[in-house]
């Protein structure tokens, strides 16, 4: 064993005899199926001494040998006071902010930037104990690259009340876009199922075997090169309004 690292050796019990190996390394170890699948992919896996793939299949009273190499938590909150996030809101129960751009909500793999709850952290708010340990008190959440208002729970009430307020869809948001060109007609309704971008991970677009999605809007204001509209979500997918209005061949402005 070396330093940094937890070695771990196990024989196959009879009852996952058969399993792909990394479903029986997540059973035996309490891993998720993909942590097992990249420590399998990267070496830190032994069958009987000798590697192997996550596909390959286990017998019983093989000995898995796995090296869990020890990191630093990636989902760690880090405080710290993040400049233009602003206080709305502020009492007992709740903390609403206007979260710029640049700045995610919560830890997550692969992202070291700026958050909201470590700004809060380092701005000395209590927030709600309720939820993953990284993101406790949020109940909803905006993308890295969105601007807009958060309302985060310091109550445990409050967190109960606004979490389920969110699962059942009571809560009325209102958006508004400024999109490209004239939108014809004014106003509608866009019915079409929104998937990952087929060419670009981080992306999302109209796909056929997408989720459901649907956006209502109707044109405020129309400019000379763009029109301001308002825009209401019945689902909540990932750059939903973006997706739409791009679809319709009216973009966004900026993005």
């Amino acid at each position: 064993m070396t330093a940094g690292s937890d070695h771990r050796v196990l024989p196959v019990p009879d009852g996952l005899a058969g399993e792909r190996v990394d479903a029986a390394l997540a059973r035996m170890f309490g891993l998720s199926r993909t942590r097992a699948a990249d420590l399998i992919a990267e070496g830190h896996v032994l069958l009987d001494g000798a590697e192997i793939g996550k596909s390959d299949r286990v017998l019983p009273g093989a000995l898995i040998d796995v090296t869990i190499p020890v990191t630093t938590d990636p989902l760690a909150v880090v405080p710290e006071i993040v400049e233009g996030i602003k206080i709305i809101h502020d009492d007992d129960s709740i903390v609403v902010i206007d979260k710029p751009v640049g700045v995610a909500v919560h830890p997550s793999p692969g992202w070291s930037g700026p958050t909201v709850v470590g700004h809060l952290a380092g701005a000395g708010f209590r927030i709600a104990t309720s939820g993953a340990s990284e993101r406790q008190g949020i109940v909803q959440r905006l993308d890295v690259g969105t601007s807009g208002v958060m309302v985060i729970c310091k109550s445990e009430h409050a967190y109960s009340l606004l979490k389920n307020a969110f699962r059942q869809r009571t809560v009325d948001k209102t958006y508004h876009a400024l999109v490209q060109g004239y939108p014809d007609p004014l106003e509608g309704t866009i019915d079409a199922p929104i998937g990952r971008h087929p060419k670009a991970d981080y992306k999302f677009a109209v796909m056929a075997d997408g989720r459901h999605s649907v956006t209502h809007y109707e044109t405020l204001e129309a400019h000379r090169f763009a029109s301001l509209l308002e825009v209401h979500l019945e689902t909540g997918r990932t750059h939903q309004i973006r997706v739409h209005m791009a679809a319709l061949k009216h973009p966004c402005v900026g993005t």
